[in-house]
């Protein structure tokens, strides 16, 4: 592990995330508790420590995207509540009743599939019923010519037995950007999501619990709070939002200079010659790549940083190495660390280089990066996901 830790690493500071937390339940207000979605290895943090630290900063609520992650959780001790936000096939319904799992039901199809298999195994399946009010993915379609059929089939699926309907959401698919079109757009799907959350009331079917809060609406729409708020990628510190709120990015991706090389005037660097040196340059080789999740369309793009400043990606990244320019940082030499996402260095802005979001980023971050865990300043947790 110690050699692996001196190739690259990520390191997740808790002390960030309890920061984040904190900031954004004061934003939401008093009322509305926080869902923490730690999907996808929570955005690549680390869902296990990311879960334990708002478990223990108190969250309601937990949300993952398969069968799979939730059973991780569980067999971790996590003992929240965990909403399974994706596409499960009601033959998994024994796992997520074995891992008490709350599901998302996104159709009446999909809830008599799932309350067959929860009567025939014996069990009563908690699920919160999602509503598609404009995002066009999953869900009960709430826009005008489709509610009436929608309210119906909702009585119904509330009516199924072997299920246990907690609650009720919806996902913005704009909430994130300014634009007055965006804005608009933004307030009609809250405006439908509460239409349909009356209309049922009236009908006699009432939700413990109504979210609809993602990371946008957490930033600019705080009134749409109601009991849960389910922040995501800025709970991380990250996305375009995450500044403007005062929070703390959550990984640094570390990585260590390898080997460093002279190289004369005219030479050429990496696959495809796309550089070329016009003077006496200096080179530090890194052992991150593509395969750690250096996107190779930040070639000649993206730089690291170094405490003597920034150092320019030369020519294509490899997949397990990449080339930066050392010329004029002479402190920098072989076994320094440097830093290729983090405070220093917004994982945003080679997000807006690489013309994606900073999640996909994050994400990528791969099984063989080791994540090292602090919380008050101390180490409390390594992790390396390849199989031993």
């Amino acid at each position: 592990m110690e050699s692996t830790l001196k190739r690259t690493w990520a390191e997740i500071d808790l002390d960030a995330l309890e920061h984040n937390y904190k900031v954004l339940c004061g934003r939401m207000g008093p009322g509305p508790r926080f869902l923490g979605v730690v999907k996808a290895d929570a955005y690549g943090h680390g869902a296990v420590e990311v879960s334990r630290t708002l478990e223990e900063l108190g969250a309601a609520y937990l949300a993952v995207s398969n069968v799979d992650e939730a059973r991780e959780l569980r067999g971790a001790g996590i003992g929240l509540p965990i909403l399974q936000l994706g596409l499960t096939p009601a033959e998994q319904t024994e796992q997520l009743l074995a891992q008490r799992v709350t599901q998302a039901v996104w159709s009446e199809r999909s809830a008599l599939a799932f309350s067959r298999e929860a009567e025939r195994l014996g069990g009563r399946l908690k699920v919160h019923i999602k509503l598609d009010t404009g995002m066009s993915r999953l869900g009960f379609p709430c826009d005008e010519p489709d509610f009436a059929a929608s309210l119906e089939a909702i009585c119904r699926v509330c009516a199924l037995p072997g299920l246990e309907p907690e609650g009720i959401f919806t996902h913005f698919a704009v909430s994130d950007e300014d634009s007055g079109e965006s804005r608009d757009y933004t307030l009609l799907q809250h405006r439908r999501f509460e239409d349909m959350i009356r209309a049922l009331e009236e009908r006699g079917v009432h939700f413990a619990l109504h979210h609809c809060a993602n990371s946008g609406a957490a930033a600019g729409y705080p009134q749409f709070g109601h009991d849960l708020f389910r922040p995501g990628i800025v709970t991380y510190g990250i996305g375009h939002q995450a500044d403007a709120l005062g929070l703390r990015p959550v990984m640094a991706l570390k990585t260590v200079v390898g080997a460093v090389r002279e190289l004369p005037p005219d030479t050429t660097v990496s696959y495809g010659r796309t550089f070329r040196t016009t003077q006496p340059t200096r080179v530090g080789v890194l052992p991150i790549g593509y395969a750690d999740g250096l996107h190779r369309v930040l070639s000649n793009q993206w730089r690291v940083w170094t405490p003597d400043g920034f150092a320019p990606i030369l020519g294509r990244i490899c997949m397990d190495m990449c080339m930066v320019d050392l010329t004029g940082l002479p402190h920098v030499n072989e076994g320094s660390e440097v830093e290729v996402y983090g405070p220093h260095n917004s994982v945003n802005d080679a997000a807006r280089l690489a013309g994606t979001i900073s999640y996909e980023l994050t994400c990528a971050v791969s099984k063989r990066v080791p994540r090292i865990y602090h919380r008050h300043g101390q180490e409390i947790a390594r992790e390396l996901l390849l199989r031993e």
